[in-house]
């Protein structure tokens, strides 16, 4: 659901690159950076927060990626798409970059040692999403729901963030492709076993969750 690496570039450095090319603005919680369906024109940068890419069909909603700090999104337009495929919407509050398309061009060309981050920072997209799709696949709910709990895991600690972790059992379902009473019936499992606690909010146990996956390997070798 979100890449494990992150290019971690400063406004300052981008501002150098791009110039006139970059604009940035702070986005609420649960506020649109932008809808499925607008004109793709630019790529954006997490500067800090959290972004969230969902998709919606007539019969279904899906959270595609959870995006932190340091990630790229809305790269698709340097690919030739011409509309955006996913809605991005802030979790919490978000400092977002937005790089123009031809200025990202420019850029990505004259500076290889960018262009080489770059492709670097999209090539692990790619493999997590891999992932993603294998385990939606080929495994159980329970083990989607434990990378999904150890994502936040990360996104919480990454953030250093003194508010305590929001997510909704429905929120998780949509990303694990499941109910929201199977959520609740693993959730109370995971409590059981120590993954996770509530006091006041939900508090993930990233180590017991990075060992309970390594007991649970993927279904295919």
């Amino acid at each position: 659901m979100a890449s494990r690496r992150s290019l971690g570039v400063s406004r300052t450095v981008l501002r150098k690159k791009f110039h006139a090319g970059m604009t940035f603005r702070n986005y609420r919680d649960k506020e649109i950076v932008f809808s499925q369906g607008d004109s793709a024109d630019s790529v954006f940068y997490v500067e800090s927060g959290t972004v969230k890419l969902t998709v919606v069909s007539t019969r279904k909603k899906a959270i595609i990626a959870i995006l932190q700090q340091g990630s790229f999104f809305g790269e698709g337009c340097l690919a030739g798409q011409s509309l955006r495929i996913c809605t991005a919407r802030s979790i919490g509050q978000s400092n977002v970059i937005r790089l123009q398309k031809e200025s990202t061009v420019r850029t990505l060309r004259r500076d290889p040692q960018f262009a080489t981050a770059f492709v670097e920072y999209l090539l692990s997209r790619v493999v997590r999403f891999e992932e993603d799709l294998i385990d939606q696949f080929f495994n159980f709910s329970e083990r989607r729901l434990a990378r999904v709990l150890l994502l936040f895991g990360e996104i919480t600690k990454e953030s250093k963030s003194d508010s305590p972790l929001k997510v909704s059992q429905s929120t998780l379902a949509e990303m694990v492709g499941t109910t929201r009473a199977r959520v609740s019936k693993f959730m109370n499992e995971f409590k059981r076993k120590g993954l996770v606690s509530y006091n006041g909010a939900l508090q993930i146990h990233s180590a017991r969750v990075a060992e309970f996956l390594q007991n649970r390997p993927l279904s295919i070798k």
